[in-house]
Protein backbone atom coordinates (compact mmCIF):
# COMPACT_ATOMS: atom_id res chain seq x y z
CA UNK A 1 0.00 0.00 0.00
CA UNK A 2 1.25 3.60 -0.85
CA UNK A 3 1.94 6.21 1.63
CA UNK A 4 1.61 9.22 -1.51
CA UNK A 5 -1.51 10.68 -3.05
CA UNK A 6 -3.90 9.28 -5.55
CA UNK A 7 -2.34 11.46 -8.05
CA UNK A 8 0.89 10.81 -7.77
CA UNK A 9 0.26 7.07 -7.66
CA UNK A 10 -1.27 7.34 -10.82
CA UNK A 11 1.96 9.57 -12.30
CA UNK A 12 4.02 6.69 -10.87
CA UNK A 13 1.97 3.47 -11.89
CA UNK A 14 2.00 5.16 -15.35
CA UNK A 15 5.72 6.15 -15.44
CA UNK A 16 6.62 3.06 -14.75
CA UNK A 17 4.13 1.02 -17.21
CA UNK A 18 6.73 2.95 -19.95
CA UNK A 19 9.81 2.40 -21.91
CA UNK A 20 12.02 4.93 -23.21
CA UNK A 21 11.42 3.52 -26.58
CA UNK A 22 7.48 4.04 -25.67
CA UNK A 23 7.97 7.71 -26.08
CA UNK A 24 11.28 7.97 -28.57
CA UNK A 25 14.14 8.46 -25.94
CA UNK A 26 16.89 5.94 -26.46
CA UNK A 27 17.68 3.51 -23.57
CA UNK A 28 21.33 4.02 -21.93
CA UNK A 29 22.37 1.24 -20.30
CA UNK A 30 20.82 -0.54 -17.93
CA UNK A 31 17.87 0.99 -15.30
CA UNK A 32 17.28 0.62 -11.50
CA UNK A 33 13.62 0.93 -11.65
CA UNK A 34 11.09 0.05 -14.49
CA UNK A 35 9.89 2.52 -16.71
CA UNK A 36 10.96 6.11 -17.44
CA UNK A 37 12.60 8.02 -14.82
CA UNK A 38 10.95 10.84 -13.49
CA UNK A 39 13.45 13.55 -15.07
CA UNK A 40 12.89 12.23 -18.61
CA UNK A 41 9.02 12.43 -18.15
CA UNK A 42 9.64 16.24 -16.60
CA UNK A 43 11.82 16.81 -20.24
CA UNK A 44 8.90 15.85 -22.33
CA UNK A 45 6.60 17.60 -20.68
CA UNK A 46 8.50 20.51 -21.00
CA UNK A 47 7.92 21.19 -16.94
CA UNK A 48 11.04 21.03 -14.42
CA UNK A 49 12.45 17.71 -12.81
CA UNK A 50 11.86 19.22 -9.44
CA UNK A 51 8.28 19.99 -9.88
CA UNK A 52 7.44 16.82 -11.32
CA UNK A 53 8.96 15.24 -8.53
CA UNK A 54 7.50 17.11 -6.31
CA UNK A 55 3.76 15.91 -8.20
CA UNK A 56 4.73 12.64 -7.89
CA UNK A 57 5.22 13.08 -4.23
CA UNK A 58 1.93 15.02 -3.66
CA UNK A 59 3.99 18.13 -1.99
CA UNK A 60 2.54 19.91 -4.89
CA UNK A 61 -1.57 20.27 -4.71
CA UNK A 62 -2.33 22.35 -7.55
CA UNK A 63 -1.29 21.83 -10.51
CA UNK A 64 -2.85 23.52 -13.05
CA UNK A 65 -5.11 22.38 -15.98
CA UNK A 66 -1.78 23.22 -18.64
CA UNK A 67 0.45 20.81 -16.98
CA UNK A 68 -1.47 17.53 -15.89
CA UNK A 69 -2.45 18.01 -19.98
CA UNK A 70 1.80 18.21 -20.74
CA UNK A 71 1.94 15.53 -17.88
CA UNK A 72 -0.86 13.32 -18.92
CA UNK A 73 0.89 13.29 -22.97
CA UNK A 74 4.07 13.01 -22.04
CA UNK A 75 3.26 9.42 -20.09
CA UNK A 76 1.09 8.58 -23.44
CA UNK A 77 -2.52 9.03 -21.64
CA UNK A 78 -4.90 9.28 -24.19
CA UNK A 79 -8.01 8.44 -21.66
CA UNK A 80 -9.47 11.48 -19.13
CA UNK A 81 -7.69 12.11 -16.75
CA UNK A 82 -9.09 10.56 -13.35
CA UNK A 83 -10.74 12.86 -11.19
CA UNK A 84 -8.26 13.39 -8.19
CA UNK A 85 -9.68 15.69 -5.46
CA UNK A 86 -6.75 18.08 -3.62
CA UNK A 87 -8.98 18.82 -0.36
CA UNK A 88 -7.89 15.60 1.17
CA UNK A 89 -4.16 16.64 0.36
Amino acid sequence: MSNGTPLGDFLRARREALKPHDVGLPEHGRRRVPGLRREEVALLAGVSSDYYIRLEQGRENSPSPQVLEAVAQALRWTRRLPTISTASV
